[in-house]
């Protein structure tokens, strides 16, 4: 996990150099705080994909390139096979597996999202980002907080929220969840 964060940072870094830029410039214009936006680039500490997309969209560049270093190709299909997409585990206990990373200017990041079990006494990390997202349950069960509304949601339920809101997501019963996100 250490070096696939190391690596985003120094993308993120790159980026800003690129475009001459401070990073209180970044943090302003994709309305994320000059200390969280450092802390990101310094590569010492997690970094949301929601601040990852903030980022790209503000800048037009694509998610993948700042994820996982790669510029995506594809214009008519990409095929993932099963197991197979580009992923990053950002903590030790969340993991994104990217399913279209080769298609170029795609509207939606689709990822197969799995989440550890944590502690019950472990706080939910919440984030928010522009446009909407949808998750559907995969494998176990999980508790996900909308805005201060809790929901349990169950293998093969779905949920289609507005990602405006602050959000976050915890496995329930001690097992491993797996989820399809789409973020649009």
């Amino acid at each position: 996990m250490d070096e696939q964060i190391k690596q985003i940072a120094e993308r993120l870094h790159g980026l800003r150099d690129a475009l001459e830029l401070s990073s209180e410039d970044i943090a302003r214009s994709c309305d994320i705080s000059a200390e969280e936006y450092r802390l990101a680039e310094s590569g010492n500490h997690d970094i949301s994909i929601s601040m990852l997309q903030k980022i790209a969209r503000k800048y037009d560049i694509a998610l993948d390139a700042l994820m996982f270093g790669e510029e995506p190709k594809m214009s008519s299909y990409f095929l993932t096979r099963a197991g197979t997409g580009t992923s990053i585990e950002r903590t030790k206990a969340y993991k994104y597996q990217s399913l279209a990373a080769g298609f170029i200017n795609r509207s939606a990041d689709p990822f197969i999202v799995t989440v550890e079990p944590k502690a019950d006494s472990e706080p939910l990390h919440f984030n928010s980002h522009s446009g909407q997202e949808f998750n559907l349950v995969i494998e176990g069960r999980m508790l996900v907080s909308i805005d201060g509304k809790d929901l349990i949601l169950n293998e093969g339920d779905s949920l289609f929220f507005n990602s405006k809101l602050p959000h976050g997501m915890k496995a329930l019963d001690g097992k491993t969840v797996r989820f399809l996100a789409v973020i649009m």
